[in-house]
């Protein structure tokens, strides 16, 4: 039985990243309607933007009600930290452009949401990210298709709408193999009914539209880093790895 050290899933699914508010006491989740915020004295403001102490800067950037979404659904999938986004896609692009850049490749699965495929085939190519498309259970596909210059694999858990199953463990060692991590979507299955992390996934993203929110009435995306993967030992992603 879960303790008060080891919550259950209803547990986080209801409390994770949420404490009452300090100042008023408040229980829910206050809605922080603001774009900025102030700081204290110039020297707080620049310990804010060098990232050297926590805290909120510009809404854009974070903000105080989203960051307990971010915190809820890292613990519920079992990361170290999220962050929210305005839809799936945009988790998906925000995923793609924060790892590579012109001339990198990606390895994704041919059973991806249409809107996926559209952003890998041709969005993404025109700014010189190119990516082979290889069916979910094709093993020796996804072994064949990697290059010098790949950064990336990709693959839905559950694909939308085919419903065709990504062998996640096999995938992701391939992927290790590679020096690169596996970027999967999770919208179809939630960490309701499997969590990525405990079967070789490095990044997890959901369009939080579908079950996450459940009800129609958002458009939404989140992002999750699973903590595993070693970006230094790598060797491909210095902006990630390296001082500036």
């Amino acid at each position: 039985m879960s303790g008060y050290s080891d919550p259950g899933f209803d547990t986080l699914a209801l409390h994770a990243g949420a404490a009452p508010d300090p100042a008023t006491g408040a229980r829910a989740v206050p809605i922080h309607l603001t774009t900025s915020f102030v700081f204290e004295s110039s020297d707080h403001a620049a310990s804010l933007f060098n990232l050297e102490r926590a805290g909120h800067v510009y809404s854009r950037i974070s903000n105080p009600t989203n960051a307990v979404l971010e915190q809820r659904v890292a613990a519920l999938e079992g990361g170290i930290g999220s962050i929210a986004t305005a839809s799936g896609q945009a988790a998906l692009h925000l995923s793609i452009a924060t790892l590579m850049g012109a001339g990198s490749h990606i390895v994704a699965s041919t059973a991806l949401y249409g809107g996926s495929q559209n952003l890998l085939h041709y969005t993404m190519r025109r700014f010189g990210i190119e990516t082979t498309f290889v069916k979910p259970g094709d093993i020796d596909g996804w072994r064949a298709a990697v290059r010098p210059e790949t950064k990336l694999f990709f693959g839905e858990t559950v694909g939308n709408p085919g419903l065709d199953v990504l062998d996640m463990p096999t995938v992701s060692a391939i992927a290790h193999e590679a020096g690169v991590p596996l970027l999967v979507d999770s919208t179809l299955t939630s960490p309701w009914l499997i969590k990525p992390f405990e079967h070789g996934a490095d990044i997890v993203y959901h369009s939080a539209t579908k079950f996450l929110s459940g009800h129609g009435t958002v458009i939404g995306g989140i992002v999750v880093d699973g903590g595993s993967f070693d970006w230094d030992q790598s060797g491909k992603f210095a902006e990630l790895s390296q001082a500036y």
